[in-house]
């Protein structure tokens, strides 16, 4: 059996991978993790793959949550994806981020497992007020990239990609992305582990888009605000997540399709 052919995949991380806005909670949520799991169950139809991503959850919360579970399950494939919650947040600590993604890194290939991971876009060009979050996402990249470098763990670097802050890959709240967009994650950790029949065109540019105007853009923005940050910030001075109560949707091993 080659190294590019894996028979159990774990998936740790928040709402990304857990796969919102590529389908919904009422017929089911798909996302780039389970995309990907397809394709490794093309390679391998004896695949079986797991998903204990919960949405809403801090780094801390997945290893704390997540990890002893993805262990137990012996995966030779683990993606791990966390941090954008922390960086949300007033207090948000670059080291403290990166220890916890460097345990889940240190533990999974420990026991043997192929992790990999990847750094974030840059979210100024998503979300322009998100501008002054600039110099966290490049820090935390930065500690992401040295700690996967010290634990071998395969890494999908965005930062750098214009597509990945075409808001076309994005869903209207822009802090996830859409069927499009988890398709592009799919392919580009698809290629991060160089599976058989992956590329780099995982990055390539979207067709330019039609020119809109000022004021549809200023529109947009205060619907955006109305409508994804107001209750984002309720939940937050209510001491609440988005995941409260919810449980992994695949926590056990099982085939992929």
């Amino acid at each position: 059996m080659s190294m590019s052919t894996y028979r159990r995949y774990v998936a740790l991380g928040d709402s990304q991978t857990e796969g919102l806005w590529d389908g919904d909670d009422e017929t089911g949520l798909r996302g780039w993790a389970d995309r990907l799991a397809e394709q490794l169950a093309e390679l391998n139809p004896d695949l079986r793959y797991a998903n204990l991503a919960v949405r809403g959850k801090l780094a801390h919360e997945v290893r704390a949550e997540q990890l002893d579970a993805a262990l137990a399950l012996q995966p030779d494939l683990a993606t791990v994806v966390a941090g954008m919650n922390d960086l949300l947040r007033p207090g948000f600590d670059a080291d403290a981020v990166a220890s916890e993604l460097e345990q889940m890194f240190a533990a999974l290939t420990e026991a043997g497992t192929r992790v990999a991971t990847l750094t974030f876009p840059n979210v100024a060009k998503i979300v322009p007020i998100a501008r002054p979050l600039t110099h966290r996402v490049v820090s935390l990249n930065a500690r992401i990239h040295e700690a996967a470098t010290r634990h071998g763990v395969a890494i999908l670097e965005t930062f750098h990609h214009s597509v990945t802050t075409d808001p076309r890959i994005w869903s209207p709240d822009r802090l996830h992305a859409n069927p499009l967009g988890h398709e592009r994650i799919a392919a580009g950790m698809a290629y991060a582990l160089d599976l058989p029949g992956s590329s780099e065109s995982w990055s390539e540019p979207l067709p330019p888009p039609p020119p809109s105007g000022t004021m549809h853009s200023t529109r947009t923005e205060l619907w955006w605000l109305a409508s994804f940050v107001g209750p984002w910030i309720g939940r937050r001075v209510r001491g609440r997540s988005s995941g409260d109560g919810r449980s992994p949707k695949r926590p056990d091993l099982a085939p992929a399709r």
